[in-house]
């Protein structure tokens, strides 16, 4: 299945010439020349249509799918651990997906967040947002304010959610993500420090960027050394940005690079203890060891990263049974969440 959206144009349809594909994006996304987005529909998990998890699945967990933004019709979906009169701690979850692709329905997503919910434990707010080209940045991270908004009301009202208002701990929220949806969790994080978004009576506790986003002019030598045969290359790299970023705006752009030359200093702004994930042959890894050494360079910074070796870029989610994605979620995350500092690299 496929969905098209096309700009308004004043000019008769049979006298504009047929548009060409100006950007094919893994056959998933094309953008043509007259400004029309297809979108290839990849498989979802549904709450109607999921399967009866197997036996050795983690069974105790409850999920559904909400709406946080009426506006645009954005959703998320719940996940509680099953386990009454427990108070859990929450974590917000953006997904990856070079801000152009991805939902918190495909099947990696889901079977990731259903084992992060389950082993951690915690309760799992794994959001969508709108996507580019159709919706460039900063439209994900306007979309990341909604979601804390909708958040903020729910520590607020005596009429909460029920899953929430049984289970969650909105004095222990962890905002956090994957790839693009590192880089949403990291401006989360700074528009929070910097009292520009406001979160309480919830309070963010700490700051998950699981091999993070970033871009940057500049290239690094991990970037310039990345292998054809790897995930993510510089062609996908490059072209990721280029539909995502504003027209015209280029890699050093604040939003994909924190530390570009028209940047804001993060100096004055009181980040929550920072847990950042690499794996050592992500060609993202020498920008992400950056990232960590200039937030710890700008103060007291708690940045700490914790780097796999032998893994790329997205492993915990392509992989979310794999070894390297449970020595993560126990030995990483666990201490992070629940021991209120992040663990040592690895």
């Amino acid at each position: 299945m496929s969905s098209t959206n096309s700009p308004a144009s004043g000019v008769p349809a049979a006298e504009m010439p047929p548009p060409r594909v100006v950007e094919d994006l893994l056959g998933l996304v094309q953008l043509l020349s007259d400004g029309t987005v297809t979108r290839v529909q990849a498989p979802l998990v549904l709450p109607d249509e999921a399967p009866a998890p197997s036996a050795d699945a983690p069974a105790l967990v409850r999920w559904k799918d909400v709406v946080y933004d009426e506006t645009y019709n954005l959703g998320l979906r719940v996940y509680v651990p099953s386990a009454e009169g427990k108070k859990f701690p929450v974590l917000v979850y953006f997904h990856g997906g070079g801000f152009c692709v991805g939902s918190f329905a495909r099947p990696d997503y889901h079977a990731a967040c259903l084992r992060l919910a389950a082993e951690l434990p915690a309760v799992v707010l794994s959001a969508d947002y709108r996507l580019a080209p159709e919706h460039r940045l900063p439209a994900a991270l306007d979309d990341a304010e909604s979601l804390f908004s909708w958040l903020r009301a729910q520590a607020a009202a005596t009429t909460a959610d029920p899953w929430l208002a049984e289970s969650a701990d909105f004095g222990r929220v962890f905002v956090s993500g994957d790839s693009a949806g590192a880089n949403i969790a990291h401006h989360v994080a700074v528009r929070v420090g910097s009292g520009t978004l406001a979160t309480a009576p919830a309070r963010v506790a700490g700051c998950v960027l699981l091999y993070p986003y970033f871009g940057g002019e500049r290239r690094t030598a991990s970037e310039a050394a990345c292998p054809a045969d790897a995930f993510l290359t510089l062609p996908l790299y490059d072209q990721m940005w280029r539909l995502a970023l504003p027209a015209g705006a280029s890699r050093d752009h604040p939003l994909a690079n924190p530390f570009g030359p028209d940047s804001p200093a993060l100096d004055p702004t009181a980040l929550p203890p920072v847990l950042v994930v690499a794996g050592d042959r992500d060609m993202l890894v020498d920008r992400i060891r950056d990232y960590v050494a200039w937030l710890n360079a700008t103060g007291s910074k708690r940045a700490k990263l914790a780097e796999f070796a032998g893994q790329g870029h997205g492993f915990s989610v392509f992989e979310p049974d794999g070894e390297a994605a449970g020595e993560l979620l126990r030995v990483v995350l666990r201490r992070f969440v629940h021991g209120g500092a992040a663990a040592p690299a690895s």
